[in-house]
């Protein structure tokens, strides 16, 4: 019996269980689905309540948008009611301009029918002063035109010379106030020592007695210095002193190197000289490619061949009226480029055109032709840019400048060959520099004198009044300044100035 109550209990036990559990799932259950069931509603009244958010922005969006578009509409409406208004009173004022007009080409009208009248009535009158003008003086009216002509031909030359005379000095003294302002900023910049040297090459002795160990056993010693050198030496009575005399002055330099070094030595005979030759080329070829070097430093131009440098560097002893040829040319670059700053050209090549300018001045004596020939030949030669050669070239106008870079040169060299103290002119070329320039002026016809002022800067003529009028006056000036640019070689500028005066007087008793 036991195990059938153990099992009946167990079947109780399990059919209990199962239905505490099945009573506690549902209870757990409902649970559940209230809660899922209050979590829909709130969901539900939010969702609506986003709903009727969103609606009320959208009307809200839609009644703006309602009032912008009816103010948009209400503006174009007032706008198109102006312009309607504009339209009509242009209108109306075509309109009106409409009538004037057509009383303005009636008026046009009247008056072509009055001016035909008029010129009707005109050229009758023409025609009957013709003809008694033809009567009265006895001439065609072709002869009469033509003499009408010819005068006016006279009266026009006349006004014309005048007018070209007035814009001539207008012109002038405008070019002469911008030019003096240029050239005085310009030369304010640059400074320069007066030339104090000179073309003598002059060796000091310590006694005359060294002049016979010079000229040496029946003049040997001499005859081997030129002869080493190619210059001459000069001993004469002036005392401790010997002078080298030669064309060229790179070799007078040599030549007075050497001499110098063989008086200090003391031992003067043919050997020694040579040897003291062959130092002194050696020592004058390195003072030359310095003094080139430094021009360069001086003016501030790189980038130059060294043959050009070396060339450039004999200029050291060259000299014309004076003047020291490297020293000028240095000058000359220092003055191209600041009138090249001041007038807004190339400041480069005018810089470097102003100290190549004269370097065929280190050759001339050696080659054939003009000295801006080769040294433009020189330049090309070496690399040089092509418009620094047409500078150097065009310098003295034998070749015709063509940039502002080579006429600003050509300025340059002028100043600094023209300026106070720069060259020393013999009283002999002096006078007759003056003399030419009065002779040139007293060719010319109606001219009664001529003086040369201001150390022949300035010509002054005094012409005959009853001969030369005022146009005659300028006239002979332009002709007087190009004949004088044609024939004579001069530094600097030369002003014609050509003087007409008439004078009256009366005596009262």
């Amino acid at each position: 019996m036991e195990p059938v109550i153990l099992a009946l209990v167990g079947v109780a036990a399990f059919v209990l269980g199962a239905g505490g559990v099945f009573l506690y799932t549902r209870t757990g259950a409902n649970n559940v689905i209230r809660q899922a069931r209050e979590e829909a509603r709130i969901a539900v009244d939010e969702a609506e309540n986003r709903a009727r958010k969103v609606e009320l922005d959208a009307e809200q969006r839609i009644l703006e948008r309602r009032e912008q578009l009816e103010a948009e509409v209400r503006e174009r409406r007032s706008e198109i009611t102006r312009t309607e208004r504009r339209l009509e009173q242009r209108e109306e004022g075509l309109e009106r301009r409409g009538a004037s007009l057509e009383q303005g080409e009636q008026a046009v009208r009247d008056r072509t029918a009055a001016l035909e009248r008029a010129e009707r009535e005109l050229e009758e009158a023409r025609t009957r002063a013709r003809t008694e003008i033809e009567r009265v003086a006895g001439l065609t009216a072709e002869e009469a035109r033509q003499e009408l002509l010819r005068r006016l031909d006279d009266e026009l030359r006349e006004e014309s010379a005048r007018r070209v005379r007035s814009m001539e000095q207008a012109s002038r003294a405008e070019a002469d106030t911008r030019s003096r302002k240029i050239l005085a900023t310009v030369m304010q910049r640059m400074t320069s020592d007066v030339t104090a040297e000179t073309t003598v090459s002059v060796v000091p002795i310590p006694s005359d007695e060294v002049k016979g160990r010079i000229i040496g056993r029946e003049g040997r010693n001499i005859r081997a210095f030129e002869a080493a050198t190619g210059c001459d030496l000069i001993i004469d009575d002036t005392p401790e002193v010997v002078t080298v005399s030669g064309f060229d002055p790179v070799r007078r330099e040599i030549a007075r190197v050497a001499l110098a070094r063989l008086i200090q030595d003391g031992r003067i005979q043919p050997t020694r000289i040579e040897e003291a030759v062959e130092k002194a080329k050696r020592e004058v070829d390195q003072m030359v490619d310095q003094a080139g070097r430094q021009a360069l430093v001086d003016a501030e131009v790189t980038g130059l061949h060294p043959e050009v440098v070396k060339t450039l560097g004999k200029l050291r002893f060259r000299f014309s009226y004076g003047q020291n040829q490297l020293r000028h040319c240095i000058e000359t670059s220092w003055l191209a480029a600041a009138l090249a700053h001041e007038l807004g050209a190339n400041v480069e090549v005018a810089r470097m055109g102003g100290l190549l300018h004269d370097l065929g001045k280190a050759v001339d004596r050696e080659m054939e032709g003009t000295h801006a020939r080769l040294g433009a030949d020189i330049a090309k030669r070496f690399g040089v840019p092509r418009e620094v050669v047409h500078c150097v070239e065009a310098h003295h106008e034998e070749v015709a400048p063509e940039t502002v870079e080579s006429l600003i040169v050509i300025i340059a060299d002028a100043i600094s060959g023209s300026r106070p103290g720069a060259r020393r002119e013999s009283t002999h070329e002096y006078v007759k520099r003056l003399e030419a320039l009065e002779a040139i002026a007293n060719s010319f016809e109606g001219v009664d004198q001529s003086f040369a002022v201001q150390a022949g800067r300035e010509i002054r003529i005094i012409v005959r009044p009853d001969r030369v009028d005022d146009l005659g006056a300028s006239r002979m000036a332009r002709d007087i300044s190009k004949k004088i640019e044609e024939t004579l070689q001069y530094p600097g500028e030369i002003k014609v100035t050509v003087v007409r005066e008439t004078r009256a007087s009366a005596v009262a008793h």
